[in-house]
């Protein structure tokens, strides 16, 4: 390839012996070794705190250990910029996307490159780029803007650019956080079909207990910066791992979902229960022949209805990049329709913050601290967001009471159990369970008639994800209206009471979360499903609805 990097297609091994790393008095790795070897994939799980992001750190020269070696081809190296851990030939793809948003998809991978000639030969660089991309079993146009990406493929477009570079050591971490099942596999698929043929080798962080089981050869645990357990992928079991996790000597067995047996307890009764009353429900949020256009002017959401009935959970499953992020955008405001018309609790809502007060509409968008919060800002001062401009937070005269803010955010941190419980503390230091817990303690820290909720879990550890699966279910089990966008399939066959499957912009199908079959939810998915039938939610028109 034109310019490419002159890697030798043989994977790497690497072995790390007494990995140690503090910060101050926190000793954040603890005598952790871990070996990968060459031509495997190696699974590396914990809770979030565990020291996987340090551990990782240091092997691509971020952040360089206090201690222990590294060896790599039967040799200690010193790994002490990413430099040097790229002249080894380690990359990684890390959980955030480290993309130029304003260049394209070729523009990125040509960057990935670093040096760079000083005039280059375009039509050499795309012909050798074009023929890259038919190699790939994911593709992305090369002219596109990387702004325009959806979040899949912006994650499809991270781990292209290693492969690009011919990397023979690649890092993941939590590399399926915002692909469908479907898109995981194909990833994971090409990571073992890489490895099985010796030429990378994978060190993956994840937290979906399936993908170790079904992908990984090898598995370590690390919990509290010391390393727990490591085994051999096929002499253990997610209920040995779960252990290892939680420091437990038994816990029940997370499923994909990862959410816990006991939080999930009791859904199909619970649905069972309800059916009759489901039936009847009123119906909270409607869309009818919505039409959304996205930044290159484009129909992102075409002519799309559904209904959302008091007490039940809608899920959207979808293949990222058909819509689903710009409709739950209209949903919330940030975006026009331009076409169709919206209804809350039978009355027309043009998602306005007004409308969205007095109709008690909430939301809990992808990515909370970009798009629910101010970085820089406290905690107490993201979670009165909602309600700064209103007593009590607000006295006569219109100054903020900062007593009232701080007294609410005290209350609001224990009931969402926001760790540190520190209302003064920069909520963009928080982790991103404790960022999202705070979020959900300013949108549920009231009554709710609808919840609109993205890819809630997103990249969070396996006790984050029970907490905040279990605060939606009781969401909707105390009657409010939830639409649940989710590019995890087995999240919404968790979670919802109906999934409708979203493809180039329209619902294409739909049906009841317990009757729901995984391979024709993924024929649907994937665009291969029969053409839609007749829409699914025209019995539910409310009168009061119009443009």
């Amino acid at each position: 390839m034109n310019g490419h990097p002159s890697h030798a297609t043989q994977a790497l091994g690497i072995e790390v012996i007494g990995a140690t790393k503090t910060f101050g008095a926190f000793r954040a790795l603890d005598g952790v070794s871990i070996k990968v070897a060459a031509g495997t994939i190696h699974a590396l799980l914990g809770e979030n705190g565990a020291g996987k992001s340090t551990l990782v750190k240091g092997l691509v020269g971020y952040s360089v250990l206090d201690e222990g070696q590294i060896v790599a081809r039967q040799r200690e190296v010193r790994i002490d910029s990413p430099r040097a851990a790229q002249a080894l030939g380690i990359g990684m793809v890390y959980q955030h996307f480290t993309l130029a948003e304003g260049l394209t998809v070729e523009e990125n991978l040509l960057l990935a490159r670093g040096a760079l000639p000083w005039k280059l030969d375009w039509a050499a660089e795309r012909a050798a780029l074009a023929a890259f991309m038919q190699q790939m079993p994911f593709r992305l146009p090369l002219d596109r803007k990387v702004a325009t990406l959806a979040a899949g493929e912006k994650q499809k477009l991270e781990i292209l650019k290693q492969l690009y570079l011919r990397q023979c050591f690649l890092i993941l971490d939590e590399p399926t956080s915002v692909l469908t099942p479907h898109e995981a596999d194909e990833v994971l698929g090409l990571m073992r079909e890489l490895t099985s043929r010796g030429e990378l080798t994978v060190l993956m962080i994840t937290h979906k207990f399936r993908e170790v089981m079904d992908y990984a050869d090898d598995v370590t645990v690390l919990r509290k910066g010391r390393q727990v357990g490591t085994s051999g992928v096929s002499a253990t079991n997610p209920e040995q791992l779960a252990a290892w996790m939680m420091g437990a000597t038994a816990v029940a067995a997370p499923s994909d979902t990862e959410v816990s047996t006991g939080v999930l307890a009791g859904i199909d009764a619970r649905r069972t229960a309800r059916k009759a009353l489901d039936a009847q429900a009123q119906i909270r949020l409607q869309v009818r022949d919505a039409t959304v256009f996205d930044e290159r002017g484009h129909a992102a959401v075409r002519e799309l209805s559904l209904a959302v009935r008091a007490g039940e959970i809608l899920g959207i499953a979808g293949v990222s990049g058909n819509g689903q992020r710009e409709l739950v955008e209209a949903l919330v405001g940030q975006r026009p329709l331009s076409a169709g018309a919206m209804a809350v609790g039978g009355q027309p809502y043009r998602a306005t913050r007004a409308q969205m007060t007095a109709r008690r509409v909430y939301a809990i968008p992808e990515e909370p601290l970009k798009n629910a919060c101010v970085a820089t800002m406290s905690v107490a001062e993201n979670l009165a967001l909602r309600e700064f401009d209103r007593r009590p937070l607000k006295r006569v005269g219109g100054l903020l009471d900062r007593a009232a803010i701080r007294e609410r955010a005290v209350s609001l941190i224990a009931d969402f159990n926001v760790r540190p419980p520190l209302p003064e503390q920069q909520i963009g230091t928080l982790s991103g369970g404790n960022v999202q817990r705070a979020v959900l303690a300013r949108e549920l820290g009231r009554p709710v008639d609808v919840l609109i909720v993205a890819n809630p879990v997103f990249g969070l550890d396996f006790a984050s994800v029970a907490d905040i699966h279990a605060r939606l279910l009781a969401a909707r089990d105390a009657g409010a209206a939830v639409l649940l966008v989710s590019e995890d399939l087995d999240e919404l066959l968790a979670l919802a009471d109906r999934i409708a499957v979203m493809a180039e912009g329209r619902i294409v199908f739909e049906t009841t979360a317990a009757g729901a079959e995984r391979a024709e939810l993924g024929r649907h998915m994937a665009g291969h499903g029969h053409a839609p039938g007749p829409d699914p939610v025209a019995p539910m028109i409310v009168p009061e609805l119009s443009a």
